[in-house]
């Protein structure tokens, strides 16, 4: 192998990047036990002792939260969390910048292109151009929006074309803030990794994934409420700080003589008279009277008073401190020494060199609550730098925002005015003069990317984009754990079975090395994932066990030609000089149109399919190096001290099976077309009779899953639940495991509407309604709390909108017809018959229908798990799919080599030879991958089931048609072509 040298210096840095990049995994691990071992179960002092490390260097000069950021994180199916798409209404942010015009046409237009816009390929601005210009001939764009909200941009003589790219602009600007605002609002949540990014598309949606919250509620109106901008005027330090002292000596009378206390101890030391455990009493004693001593400045112990006697700072903290800080100002007895008109609020953010958060005292001087002034009047704001090239913002507000800012900074010159969105001061600026113009400079120690932010702040008051949420997912943490085993335990088990297997079949060395290139897969997988700090999910890990199936298939297929060699009287170096360049092309083929189903997967899904995508694009990738380059260098080394030079590559198992196979594959098509026929029509006569069983993400709905005490009849929990819900929603049941205490229901209640407490009001609707099988008296909040399951609760949520819905079912069927186009066309390419396209294609879909036709036939009927089609379903679809063509790939690339050797031999006798040739592989290969699938379907948990399922499924069918339907009809098909030459 010429480019040996290359292989290895390319897997030593490959090793040294995967070790870099999971090191810091095992770092926050052994940091994550200490603070447990130390905390002792104390939540508080765990968290306390990971604050005191978040910025301390712990390794390679990292500091922890660094280290933190840079592992492997658990997704939501393996930690517990909450994941919601929010969408930033495009109609509505249009009918903002119209000014919410009456006009019959403009509002008919936009409608129109709403509805249009969930099936087409073109975006809601796009279709909304061409509704109107349809409905109101003659008819200029400029009429409708030549509005305050877009003064300076479009007047009475701006062009259509020109005013759909301003408003292509203004919507993306939108989108922008709100992502802007909704970060801020995560970062202020203090989430431990959370991901928040803009989904493609055009729509506005932006994914929020928050592992491990606790608070799906406060959650939900966190992320639905509008922004809200406001300018406030301040006080000065110098004029808080007195009443903060009082409040001070104020709070250390409270607390000091506070009777909790003294009852606890009194309770204690009767508890030692009466012979208790000293020990421990004393300690809890020696806890109360430090609590006591502690309290002697309990207020500016943990509020340090700003230096600067000027300006708007009431004080600086520590994060961990805030909550504490806030429960002693809002005590009644407090707030009485404080001014009335005295608000006191947080800044956005710490310091980026103390870490310390700023307080800053707010001058409430209007009657009605309101501010001064409000973002309404922003028309513009950017990061700019000054005379002096310091990062600045520079801001610009309409007439009537010129006019009043002008009356309040000449009202407040030498003093600052805070800027406050959604309740947290995001700068305080001082004012030197009065501004007038309604144009302003906002400097100070800012960074670049400050600036940024703090124009976007300015700019998210210009137009109100609420964003409402069309998908939720909310995971406990229990179940959480429960998948954690699950995916480890078929992983581990599926990894032991292969590796048993690839020995058993080719013998202890080949096998320990293929095996060996399996471990090195997995390894830098893992490592690649962590370089791209990406979470690992359930759906991940089938898609890394998958991974390891098809890197087999690698492996398989080097062997087989090996032995072939080995057969035809060949040594063993030079059959496997031959076996690997022979296999190179249909190992080739095979993974990159593995490669184009994973592609179109991570195009077309979200969430978890995407994340099962990504990790079965980067296993195939890292498989062909490991399978194809790794091993050949072992080899070589061993070989070339002329070492096993004595193999076989076959075992006492393996030495007879399909040796010299003569089966008539083509000989007996027409049977073979006949019983895929009948097949075909029986599974379309289930799809139209029938139907399938849609989920929610096609139809829109909710699902809870609901775990009891004791064992429920699904078809009783139904009718319960359909009694209180009505006839106009639907509602189905079905149990979850064999246990009978856990049940899924989904419904449609009340999906289309979007107010930020529907939600809340139907899991409280629910608790109500299975509250006769409920045990314990359990409450309201016990039973929606993802977390404690005792006496039954909701375990796990999904939410999905109609919108979404409608889309994720157009993304569904697009992505099936692209993937089978798409493998279609790269075989045309590359094999340059369209015989093998055409083959190919109609093998593909009637692999499709055979695993469609079985749900349908199946759904709803003795089968223990669920047979709902879902995007996880499409997902296996799409997988199958990729799978299948490495069968067709491998045979047509058999029969390719054969034309090229034999020229003149009959096609009926060449494709046979093909077959049979090849067979070997096609059953070993099937073989190793169904150990896979059916370790995952057995040992992977109930959430993976369905998709384990759809895929053994696509092994079977893809075996058959790539024997019986896809060789045969490209043996036709080049028939034809033969006497239509002549």
């Amino acid at each position: 192998m010429q480019n040996k040298g290359f292989v290895k210096v390319f897997a030593v840095l490959l090793t040294l990047i995967c070790v870099f990049y999971l090191s810091f995994s095992v770092v926050t691990s052994q940091q994550m036990k200490k603070a447990k071992a130390y905390a002792n179960g104390n939540a508080t002092l765990e968290q306390e002792y990971l604050d005191s490390l978040s910025n301390k260097k712990v390794w390679l000069g990292y500091t922890l939260k660094q280290c933190r950021e840079m592992e492997i994180g658990l997704g939501l199916d393996l930690k517990g969390g909450m994941n919601v798409i929010l969408e930033v209404s495009v109609p509505d942010v249009i009918r903002t910048l119209a000014d919410n015009k009456p006009d019959e046409e403009f509002n008919k237009a936009l409608d129109t292109a709403s509805k249009l816009a969930i099936s087409s390929q073109n975006d809601l601005i796009s279709l909304f151009v061409k509704e109107y210009q349809k409905l109101a001939p003659g008819k200029s764009l400029s009429s409708i929006f030549a509005t305050k909200q877009l003064k300076g941009l479009v007047t009475q003589n701006t062009s259509d074309a020109d005013v759909e790219k301003i408003l292509r602009s203004e919507v993306k600007s939108a989108v922008d803030n709100s992502y802007n605002v909704l970060r801020t609002r995560i970062d202020r949540f203090g989430v431990v990794q959370p991901n928040i990014q803009q989904l493609e598309g055009g729509l506005g949606r932006i994914m929020i994934e928050l592992p491990g919250i606790k608070e799906p509620e406060r959650v939900r109106k966190l992320l639905q409420g509008s922004a809200n901008l406001e300018f406030w005027e301040t006080y000065t330090s110098a004029e808080v700080t007195p009443a903060l002292q009082s409040v001070d000596a104020r709070l250390a009378q409270i607390l000091n003589n506070n009777q909790d206390l003294a009852q606890k101890e009194e309770a204690l030391l009767k508890q030692l008279e009466e012979g208790g455990d000293s020990l421990a009493i004393s300690k809890e004693i020696d806890a109360i009277h430090a609590q006591q001593g502690v309290n002697q400045n309990p207020l500016l112990s943990k509020l340090h008073q700003s230096p600067y006697r000027e300006s708007a700072v009431a004080g600086y903290s520590q994060v961990r401190d805030t909550a504490t800080i806030n429960g002693y100002l809002a005590k009644e007895e407090v707030k009485k020494l404080l001014p009335s008109n005295l608000s006191l609020k947080w800044g956005v953010a710490p310091d980026r060199t103390t870490n310390l958060v700023t307080l800053y005292a707010i001058k409430e001087t209007e009657r009605n609550g309101k501010a001064p002034l409000e973002g309404d009047v922003v028309t513009d704001a950017k990061s700019e730098y000054d005379q002096y090239n310091n990062p600045v913002v520079s801001m610009e507000m309409n007439s009537d925002g010129a006019r009043k800012w002008a009356q309040l900074t000449k009202k407040n010159i030498g003093r600052a005015i805070a800027i406050v969105l959604d309740g947290y001061v995001y700068s305080a600026p001082n004012v030197n003069s009065e501004i007038t113009g309604g144009r302003s400079q906002i400097s100070g120690n800012f960074t670049v990317d400050e600036t940024t932010d703090l124009a976007n702040v300015l700019k998210s008051g210009k137009m109100p984009a609420p964003a409402r949420i069309v998908q939720e997912d909310i995971i406990g943490p229990s179940l959480g754990q429960a998948s954690i085993n699950a995916g480890i335990i078929s992983f581990v088990i599926a990894l032991v079975l292969l590796m048993i297997y690839m020995c058993s079949i080719y013998g202890i060395i080949p096998g320990m090395i293929a095996n060996g290139a399996l471990i090195f897969n997995l390894f830098f997988t893992l490592g690649i994932l962590a370089s791209f700090q990406a979470a690992l999910t359930l759906s991940g890990i089938a898609g890394m066990v998958l991974a390891l199936g098809m890197a087999v298939d690698a492996n398989v297929l080097i062997y087989e030609r090996t032995r072939e060699e080995l057969r035809a009287g060949k040594g063993v170096k030079a059959a496997l000089k031959d076996g690997y360049a022979n296999a190179f092309s249909a190992i080739f083929d095979s993974n990159l149109t593995s490669i184009i189903t994973g592609i179109i997967l991570f195009n077309f899904g979200t969430g978890p399919i995407r994340g099962f995508a990504t990790t079965l694009i980067i296993g195939i990738a890292v498989s062909f190096f490991t399978a194809v380059f790794l091993t050949r260098v072992v080899y070589d080394h061993f070989l070339r001290k002329d070492k096993l030079l004595n193999l076989s590559f076959s075992s006492s198992i393996s030495k007879k099976m399909f040796v010299d196979p003569k089966f008539d594959f083509i000989g007996g098509n027409k049977k073979y077309f006949i019983l895929t026929g009948v097949i075909i029509v029986v599974c379309l006569g289930f799809l139209f009779t029938r139907g399938l069983s849609q989920s929610i993400d096609f139809t829109g709905g909710r699902n809870f899953k609901v775990q009891f005490e004791q064992e429920v009849e699904p078809e009783h929990v139904r009718n319960l639940i359909s009694d209180k819900f009505g006839d106009e929603a639907t509602v189905s049941v079905i149990a979850i495991g064999t246990d009978h205490k856990t049940v899924r229901i989904s419904t449609n209640y009340r999906i289309n509407e979007s107010s930020e407490t529907v939600d809340s009001e139907i899991e409280a609707f629910l608790y109500e309604t299975l509250k006769p099988l409920l045990t314990q008296n359990i409450s309201l909040e016990t039973f929606i709390d993802r977390e404690n399951h005792t006496g039954g609760s909701i375990i796990s949520s999904q939410k999905v909108g109609p919108s979404i819905a409608d889309d994720i079912k157009t993304g569904a069927f697009w992505s099936v017809v692209l993937a089978v186009i798409a493998i279609g066309l790269y075989i045309l390419v590359r094999f340059r018959n369209i015989a093998y396209s055409v083959g190919s294609v109609v093998a593909l879909t009637s692999d499709t229908l055979m695993i469609l036709g079985v749900y349908s036939m199946f759904w709803g009927t003795f089968l223990p798990f669920s047979l709902e089609i879902d995007q996880t379903f499409i997902g296996a679809i799409l997988t199958a799919i990729g799978y299948s063509i490495n069968d067709k790939v491998v045979i047509f690339d058999r029969v390719r080599e054969y034309f090229g050797l034999y020229p003149k031999r009959d096609k009926y006798q060449l494709f046979n030879e093909s077959l049979n040739t090849t067979l070997s592989r096609t059953i070993n290969t099937s073989l190793s991958t169904l150990i896979v699938l059916l370790c995952i379907f057995i040992l992977g948990g109930d959430s993976i089931r369905s998709f384990s399922f759809a895929m053994i499924l696509g092994v079977l069918f893809g075996t058959f048609s790539s024997l019986f339907v896809a060789s045969p009809i490209a043996y036709i098909i080049m028939n034809k072509q033969k006497n239509n030459n002549k």
